[in-house]
């Protein structure tokens, strides 16, 4: 019995290092991989010896067999991606590599006399803990890992929906290294105020920034900044306990919640905002969010895409995982016909749903629902004194609460040159441009694309110039303070 990779996929790929039959694709060194929704298992040439599972830290991968109810379609959706490609090619050995990490290939050998470099990593997400690990597995360098919150995880602790356990369990694979004895963890500490990107070159060998993508992207039309108007990622850091965020920021009061976009973040704030608060408790949801969705209001959340379904932004796992909730049917909303698909793929998926010209100017109806409303361009968001709808090139929605979720932007950080049209800090293979020593990873150093797993071949870039740089001298040498100076920094630090 083949296996078959679920929604929960990361595609972080350590499932295609073990696997012994070259069966789960895409590989990272395919050119499709990253860009792909999930990775997907060949059942045709899967032999069922299980490596895949034992290595998948978010436990996606099961039997075929074991794959009932909300999983059921998987199988369907993993042979689909193989319908139409040529069959990859066995890999050469017969057994299975199970180590969890492959080696990376560095530009240059690491000499075995090189001193330990002493490496400063900002950011705990899965950018800054991919780069952490290539460093402490890899080579024997020391990490002062820093973060501005008070808990580490980044985007798997504060980006990652309640009601994705599977997801978030990727963190307990990040948390083995905050604890490494070459690893010392710095928390509550935001650079830019409690210390400078300047200080932190003067006092390690290099500087790797992985701070992500923390602002939301904004629409352009009037009335965007109307109290009412917030931005999914404000949204997610509610549900999430973000502790820069208020308790009180949802307006659970409106009955119909408009979300700008259709991408998989638009879909968890919409699925969130629908849940039965029961199936939410036992959950990581922030309490505060919690009790107020107890209270919610909310009957309709309805997301607003420029294009027609064909150019859907979310992906056929979180479509399938919000359409087999029995208690909150989802509706479509479109001028034109609903192409259909095969079954299990996107394409199917939105062809099988039900569809509706609705009423905007009227309330929405009792119960709870979703619609996925097509060919809506925002023009503006109207209202006096707080916002009261969205008007689109073809009509007027009425709504009391307006969500943005058009993606994510990354911010500038002190320090370092920034690119304001594409929200990164210019960089060369990750080498901070005109600043020697300082690297970047993940979202801020390549935009805001990729999910999870796309930041460990980022990593790997990254730490491969880092090193490179090492062995060929190209680091600064650091400022190197007295035995005294750094006793009073680490009790400082205590």
């Amino acid at each position: 019995m083949a296996f078959a990779i679920t929604q929960t996929c990361c595609s972080d790929a350590s499932c295609v290092s073990v696997c012994p039959v070259n069966c789960i694709h895409p590989t990272p060194d395919e050119p499709d991989f990253g860009t792909t929704e999930m990775l997907y298992v060949d059942p045709d040439t899967c032999i069922d010896c299980g490596a895949c599972a034992d290595a998948c830290p978010v436990d996606a991968i099961h039997p075929l067999d074991e794959l009932t109810g909300a999983l059921a379609a998987y199988g369907e959706i993993n042979a689909a991606y193989f319908a139409d490609r040529e069959p990859a090619a066995a890999a050469p050995s017969a057994a299975p590599n199970f180590h969890r990490w492959s080696q990376p290939v560095f530009a240059h050998d690491i000499p075995s006399d090189m001193a330990p470099l002493d490496v400063a990593v900002i950011g705990t997400g899965p950018a800054g803990m991919y780069a952490v690990e290539e460093l402490v597995l890899h080579t024997n360098a020391t990490v002062t890992l820093i973060d501005r919150h008070p808990v580490p995880g980044g985007l798997i602790r504060f980006g990652v929906a309640p009601d994705h356990p599977s997801t978030k369990r990727i963190g307990e694979t990040f948390a083995r290294f905050h604890d490494h004895p070459r690893v010392r963890l710095r928390l509550g500490v935001e650079v830019g105020g409690d210390v400078t990107v300047e200080e932190l070159s003067a006092r390690h060998d290099a500087v790797v920034c992985a701070v992500g993508a923390s602002s939301a992207r904004k629409l352009g039309v009037p009335g965007e900044d109307l109290p009412g108007v917030i931005a999914a990622t404000t949204v997610v850091g509610w549900y999430n306990g973000h502790p820069d965020v208020p308790a009180d920021v949802v307006d659970l009061s409106a009955e119909r919640v408009v979300l700008v976009g259709n991408g998989n973040v638009a879909l968890d704030v919409a699925r969130i905002l629908t849940a039965d608060p029961d199936d939410l408790e036992g959950t990581t949801i922030a309490p505060h969010a919690l009790r107020r969705l107890r209270s919610s209001k909310v009957r309709e959340v309805v997301l607003l895409a420029r294009r027609g379904p064909e150019h859907a932004a979310f992906t056929a796992p979180e479509l399938l995982a919000l359409t087999q909730r029995a208690d909150v049917p989802v509706v479509v909303d479109c001028a034109e016909p609903v192409p259909g698909g095969a079954r299990g793929t996107k394409a199917g998926l939105l062809g099988s749903l039900p569809v509706e010209r609705v009423d905007w100017s009227t309330p929405p109806a009792a119960g709870r629902r979703i619609v996925l409303a097509f060919h809506k361009t925002p023009t503006a968001i109207v209202g006096d004194t707080r916002v009261r709808g969205v008007r689109t090139v073809e009509t007027e929605i009425v709504a009391d609460q307006v969500i943005t979720a058009i993606g994510y932007r990354g911010v500038a950080v002190p320090g370092l040159p920034f690119d304001e049209a594409t929200g990164t800090v210019p960089n060369t293979g990750g080498r901070v441009d005109d600043r020697v020593g300082v690297y970047v990873v993940g979202w801020i150093k390549r935009g805001p694309s990729g999910g999870i797993g796309a930041n460990r071949t980022c990593a790997q870039e990254t730490v491969s110039a880092l090193i490179s740089d090492a062995v060929s001298g190209a680091l600064p040498t650091r400022r190197r303070r007295s035995p005294i100076a750094a006793l009073a920094g680490r009790l400082l630090r205590r």
